[in-house]
């Protein structure tokens, strides 16, 4: 599904990333750890077409995503990509079910496709009973689930998770990993997760270990 072929970024001077290849298959969960300034976020910000390289391609089930315009990036994005992140950046004043729909309108879906969309994940996240709770009435959990939910929205094929259980306590922690697990049962999800957690990262198909901006 994604092929990364010497993936390389600069800041000025400095070598975040030194080359990096990579193959993740479909439907196939991989975590990616390492010390802090490895390399991580970067090089998930790059595969999930936030940033780009400063060198390399990146194919996404055969397409080059590193040759496309601006525009038919931020479409590629909408349609194809989810991420999760720490920090769930839920907008305060929509409730949950209007949080889950907003990249359904971005994709100009009509509000009743994208309302039972949310209401589907709504109820496979177990959260049917908080659709219309807004960020500041539910958990720390539920707003979490909530962020996957809206992640989900456009069916992508891949979803890139940083740092995803980071904010989270250890019985929640547990919550979202197994939930990812269930998520590539259920809809057949590829799940790229960059986390300092050993448990979520152990629990992967396959751990990649970042060092000095490379893939050990």
């Amino acid at each position: 599904m994604i092929t990364g072929k010497q993936i390389k970024k600069k800041y000025g001077e400095l070598d975040v990333l030194k080359g990096v290849d990579l193959h993740i298959a479909p439907s196939e969960i991989v975590s990616i750890v390492g010390s802090s300034g490895a390399g991580k976020t970067t090089l998930l910000t790059i595969l999930g077409t936030l940033d780009k390289p400063t060198s390399g391609e990146i194919e996404f089930n055969g397409i080059n995503i590193t040759s496309l315009s601006e525009k038919k990036l931020a479409q590629f994005r909408n349609q194809y990509i989810g991420f999760v992140f720490q920090f769930h950046h839920l907008l305060p004043e929509f409730t949950a079910i209007e949080n889950i729909c907003i990249p359904a309108f971005i994709n100009k879906a009509s509000k009743k496709e994208a309302e039972l969309s949310a209401y589907k994940l709504l109820n496979l996240l177990g959260l049917e009973d908080r659709a219309n709770h807004k960020p500041s009435e539910l958990s720390g959990g539920e707003q979490q689930r909530v962020a996957v939910a809206r992640a989900l929205i456009n069916n992508p094929k891949v979803i890139f998770a940083d740092e995803p259980s980071g904010n989270l306590d250890s019985t929640n922690a547990q919550k979202l990993h197994e939930l990812f697990f269930t998520l590539r049962q259920e809809l057949k999800q590829t799940i790229v997760v960059v986390t300092h957690n050993e448990i979520l990262a152990n629990m992967a198909d396959r751990k990649l270990v970042m060092k000095d901006g490379l893939i050990a």
